[in-house]
């Protein structure tokens, strides 16, 4: 990959989650109940930590429920500097 089209400071283009980032987005969204998110992409942006920016198919805890689209955004602190925690959640209206 190439970084030319990187502006600096901001979110690197999506892509498929790492094993890592998979473990990290389960464990934050574990304890949400009501809808199942599945992550189907990333994007990352370094600050004082991460902020990673999930694309996903969410769909509401019930039988036949539609899929929509909902960005989910978590910020993964520096080590020994807390817990990655969700900063956003947000249906895409198209």
């Amino acid at each position: 990959m190439t970084t030319d089209h990187l502006i600096p400071g901001g979110y690197t283009p999506f892509r498929k989650l790492t094993d890592k980032e998979k473990v990290l987005f389960k464990t934050v969204l574990d304890p949400l109940v009501g809808v199942d998110y599945e992550a189907v992409a990333v994007a990352t942006q370094v600050v004082a930590g991460v902020n990673l920016k999930f694309f996903c198919n969410a769909s509401v805890v019930k039988p036949d429920s539609p899929y929509y689209a909902a960005m989910i955004t978590i910020f993964q602190p520096l080590p020994k500097q807390g817990d990655a925690h969700i900063t956003g959640i947000c249906k895409i209206n198209c």
